[in-house]
């Protein structure tokens, strides 16, 4: 039996049009339908991020109804406030949620269920393997992934390259690869170097590797033909994991993009992750 949906009653954080029943089933409501601070902070972070998809769902449901892949999905919160808000009224349009966690896939197929949100499939796999499971189609329109940590951030990049996305919007998390790797290496050409000085320390390891991580996705999404804008997701008062990307494909592959990529992993020390992040690289 499909749940009774009602709108939200008037509030500042709360979207016109948000399913009351809704939020009460993700927790981000109380039974009394009240917003307490930590779920306010998240419903902020999650609609700034629809504000994004919406626009880049919009402009592909224009051509033919819009298909959308949320990876480390988690409770799908994402997942079922775009459904609600965008998809729920069209004719047609899927989201699928990747998720590696068994019992938060099922959570989530039971909500959908029980919600009536029919266009709405959860598959218990990893980032890595998604691309190559049965139950999504060939072609993907929106690839997102919201603080997915470390490397499944660059699993679904792969992803999006191998299901010709239109649009990715990445949220990284927990990037820990190249500081482990620069720890190691200490980024053998310039370790005689002032330069050096950047990770010595290692919480400033730790930094850096971040900054480089995102650094090298953006060239990456370049080289493969995508436009690039890094934003902030929201204010940092409210999350440290903070930093948004999006990615448009153009078509337009920039072979600088390229070169400058391969000349930060050179001077850092880094080539052995070429062919494991930016396996594209060598088509």
């Amino acid at each position: 039996m499909k749940a009774n949906t009602s709108r939200a009653a008037p509030d500042a954080d709360i979207r016109p049009g948000q399913s009351v029943e809704l939020l009460k089933h993700l927790h981000i409501l109380t039974r009394d339908g009240q917003l307490n601070q930590d779920s306010r902070r998240k419903l902020k972070q999650v609609y700034h991020l629809v504000q994004f998809i919406e626009k880049l769902l919009g402009e592909v449901a224009e051509e033919h109804e819009p298909t959308l892949a949320d990876h480390g999905a988690g409770k799908s919160y994402l997942g079922f406030i775009l459904y609600d808000l965008f998809f729920k009224e069209r004719a047609g349009g899927h989201i699928y949620g990747v998720e590696t966690r068994a019992e938060l896939v099922a959570r989530s197929a039971e909500l959908a269920q029980r919600l009536g949100f029919a266009r709405m499939s959860f598959l218990n796999v990893s980032a890595a393997d998604a691309a190559d499971a049965a139950q999504l189609p060939a072609q993907i329109d929106v690839v997102t992934a919201l603080h997915a940590c470390d490397t499944a951030t660059d699993d679904a990049i792969a992803f999006g390259l191998r299901k010709q996305a239109r649009s990715m919007v990445l949220v990284p998390c927990c990037q820990a690869e190249v500081a482990a790797s620069l720890r190691q290496n200490k980024a053998l050409a310039l370790a005689r170097t002032p330069l050096a000085e950047l990770w010595r320390h290692p919480l400033h390891t730790r930094e850096m590797g971040s900054q480089l991580t995102n650094v090298l996705r953006c060239l990456y999404l370049e080289a493969m033909g995508y436009q690039v804008t890094v934003t902030e997701l929201v204010g940092w008062e409210h999350s440290l994991k903070n930093e948004l990307i999006l990615a448009r494909y153009t078509g337009q592959k920039k072979r600088s993009a390229a070169e400058r990529l391969r000349a930060i992993l050179a001077e850092f020390g880094l080539q052995a992750i070429e062919p494991l992040r930016f396996p594209a690289l060598a088509n």
